[in-house]
């Protein structure tokens, strides 16, 4: 395929009243970022004039998409999404407007990066109440990725220089968590791992470790059963094939030893277990990325931030690393191949 020079990398702003906008005008006004990406911000003009306005940045310069995948290459690009009566900005205000206008961006962005008119997608945060409706039935972003891009499995993988974490169940409630634990579930979510570990960050021979559902990983049996009737037997057997999967390990001890510096992935059974640490250790410049789909597609690793919407206070710094991240995948994945 032919080598593109500069990844097109699309943009949604999220809900325009959080700190979507800000994050990402503050990170491109960075003008390094457009000597390596072709930004495609998916959303509004007048969005991006209200905060550019809000926030005091000049030096902050913008084009009108006027024609579909017609962006300029030196430029940060601006397709209109949605018409100039989405609803009113009103900054650290959730609502059904700004929602909506959200998931219009989100599906325009979504298209256009299935139709290769943009390389790579990445999102800024949505509010998963205002968003969700009839034609958004889902918890969040990955899920409905998963969906449109047809993935069979995808996993939530967050990612730093330090540390890289998947999980096995993400955003369900903690008593459902133990029931969702299956060999076939945790199966699969290694399998999408280590695929990703080789394929969109270079790593021939993937050391992921496990960590337990239980406190202690169960403590032989003592204090819950998950660790010796599933996940151990499950890395034995992913030993026997080769894999280098290792545990399971006890979430505290293996977090608070800095063990995880040991390894290329790790795999966590439950949202908290494996964002508290991720987020303790990374939070200025870790990335959300969906590992297993077709396409690439990066977040922040934080949300809509009401409380701090429109003050200057948000941190930029994972939303920086969100587009790096994306670009850096997409070029993984697009050089010749070489032995996985």
């Amino acid at each position: 395929m032919t080598q593109i020079q500069k990844p097109r990398i699309g943009i949604t702003l999220g809900d325009y009243n959080g700190v979507g906008p800000e994050v990402v005008i503050k990170a491109l006004a960075d003008n390094r970022l457009l000597n390596l990406v072709t930004p495609v911000l998916y959303g509004s003009g007048k969005v991006i004039s209200f905060y550019k306005k809000l926030l005091n940045v000049d030096e902050f310069n913008f084009s009108q998409v006027r024609n579909k995948g017609q962006f300029a290459p030196k430029s940060i690009n601006v397709v209109n999404s949605w018409g100039d009566d989405a609803g009113e900005i009103i900054p650290g205000k959730a609502s059904k407007e700004s929602g909506k206008a959200s998931f219009i961006a989100l599906k325009q962005a979504s298209e256009e990066l299935k139709e290769g008119i943009i390389d790579a997608l990445v999102t800024a945060p949505i509010d998963k109440h205002t968003i969700h409706s009839d034609e958004f039935p889902f918890k969040g972003h990955t899920e409905f990725l998963t969906q449109f891009f047809e993935a069979s499995e995808s996993l939530m993988f967050m990612i730093s220089e330090k540390l890289r974490v998947g999980l096995v169940t993400e955003h369900i409630p903690v008593k459902d968590i133990a029931a969702a634990i299956t060999k076939e579930k945790i199966e699969a979510k290694l399998k999408v791992m280590d695929a990703s570990l080789r394929k969109d960050f270079g790593i021939i021979k993937p050391k992921i470790a496990v960590l337990g559902l239980n406190p202690h990983a169960g403590d032989n049996g003592l204090l819950g059963l998950e660790e010796e009737q599933i996940i151990r037997p499950l890395i034995s057997d992913q030993k026997n094939k080769g894999r280098l999967v290792f545990g399971p390990f006890p979430a505290d001890g293996f977090f608070a030893a800095g063990t995880y510096l040991k390894y290329d992935g790790v795999l966590a059974m439950y949202h908290d277990q494996g964002l508290v640490p991720f987020k303790s250790v990374a939070f200025e410049d870790g990335v959300n990325f969906t590992a297993g789909l077709p396409v690439v597609r990066t977040s922040p690793d934080h949300g809509t931030g009401y409380a701090i919407a429109g003050k200057n206070q948000a941190h930029e710094g994972s939303m920086r690393e969100a587009i790096y991240k994306a670009a850096e995948i997409f070029k993984h994945r697009n050089e010749p191949s070489k032995e996985k």
